[in-house]
């Protein structure tokens, strides 16, 4: 996940397990230029939100042990890490695929015509992943939570 690589790369560089705010905006923003400051604040919030950062004393330490992330050689991180952490919907939406032995795009589609069809569009795809997951037997039960707040979001 671009998320988690971009928390990561800081501390992987920096050779350091905790980090002060600004010697991590300084990373991404000033010796990378990977975003401008305002955006690392935004990573920083994101990250600390979604349980890959937490603060001790005023000091940024990683939830996750940076060195075990892979990044890549050229690595950027695109926008979209602004606009939402991890997907849930798409990760049960993976869940499924794999337990069936198939591909995203045919459960996917599955959902798509559960959601119009049995349903006539009034069924928000979250759901329609939880229903397939139920008649599938794929554990979803983890991500109940983080699905009800994604939809407030926008959706598989």
């Amino acid at each position: 996940m671009a998320l988690r690589t971009a928390v990561a790369a800081p501390f992987r560089h920096m050779h350091r397990d905790r980090l002060r705010r600004p010697e991590f905006i300084y990373f991404l923003a000033i010796d990378r230029r990977w975003m401008n400051r305002d955006q690392a604040g935004a990573l920083i919030t994101i990250a600390l939100r979604e349980g890959l950062l937490h603060e001790e004393g005023g000091v940024l330490v990683p939830s996750f042990n940076p060195a075990e992330v892979e990044i890549p050689l050229g690595f950027r991180p695109s926008e979209d890490i602004f606009v939402q952490g991890e997907n849930y919907c798409e990760t049960l939406v993976v869940r499924i695929a794999e337990s069936r032995s198939v591909s995203q795009k045919e459960v996917a589609a599955e959902i798509n015509a559960l959601v119009n069809d049995r349903f006539d569009g009034r069924l928000l795809p979250e759901a329609g992943a939880v229903i397939l997951a139920r008649k599938y037997g794929v554990p979803f039960e983890d991500l109940i939570e983080k699905l009800r707040e994604s939809l407030r979001g926008s959706g598989c």
